[in-house]
């Protein structure tokens, strides 16, 4: 397993360098400016909670890699409330009807962010318990990346406008490790897992397949951004 961790690892290098994370870096924008993506990533995050729910999770199991995707499941399924808190402390609140709400949730604007849900979770459908567990991996240190730079972000947010963030914090940075999580001495259990041949050639492609949904992602996040002027707002506390 250690050659497809050190492909995430070049990956990931490769992945902090794209232009959403450049531009969410950028002091000189307003910071919630910075995260003015965030309605569009709605699709993905709170599909993420039933992607481990529904999809990830595989109950009850004698496999002991499933056994270890089943209880980072369990610490992944619920972030989406922490984003549910900041929409509404940034201000991204809208007067939407139900209908326009649904019209904007399922429009062009966040087509990729539904559309990465769905592949993610068609490759997990098809995956074995190893597959899964590569998935997670990237899922994880996509994430690790995304929160390292937001929380610096909500970090200015804090202390120039005393706005508290949770999803864009510390506080979800803490727990986005980079890896699964919910077993003692995980980072070494999953290194030392023997791979076959096929299994790391599968496994490396797969890998690819993951760093290039995030990456479309991430550009249309920028997009969204870049076409949504946040308006001054008050924070709250």
């Amino acid at each position: 397993m250690k050659e497809v961790l050190a492909h995430i690892e070049k990956k990931k290098q490769e992945f902090a360098k794209l232009p959403l994370f450049e531009y969410m870096r950028d002091t000189s924008i307003d910071p919630r400016q910075r995260l003015a993506w965030a309605p569009c990533a709605a699709p993905f995050i709170m599909g993420f909670g039933h992607l481990n729910k529904y999809v990830l999770r595989q109950e009850p199991t004698n496999d002991p890699i499933q056994a270890i995707i089943n209880k980072h499941t369990y610490e992944d399924d619920h972030h989406w409330l922490w984003f549910l808190e900041d929409i509404q402390t940034l201000g991204f609140e809208k007067n939407l009807t139900f209908t326009d709400a649904l019209k904007f949730i399922w429009g062009e604007q966040t087509k990729t962010s539904h559309l990465v849900t769905f592949q993610l979770a068609n490759y997990a459908f098809q995956a074995n318990s190893l597959q899964k567990l590569i998935l997670v991996e990237v899922m994880e240190v996509t994430g690790n990346v995304m929160f390292s730079v937001a929380a610096e972000v909500g970090r200015e947010i804090k202390e120039s406008q005393s706005g508290k963030c949770l999803y864009f914090a510390d506080f979800h940075l803490n727990v986005e490790t980079g890896h699964a999580t919910g077993t003692a001495g995980i980072e070494n259990l999953i290194e030392n897992i023997p791979l076959t041949d096929e299994n790391r050639i599968e496994g490396l492609e797969l890998v690819n397949k993951g760093f290039q949904l995030f990456t479309g992602l991430t550009h249309e996040l920028l997009s969204y951004a870049n076409n949504n002027q946040m308006k001054p707002a008050v924070i709250s506390a």
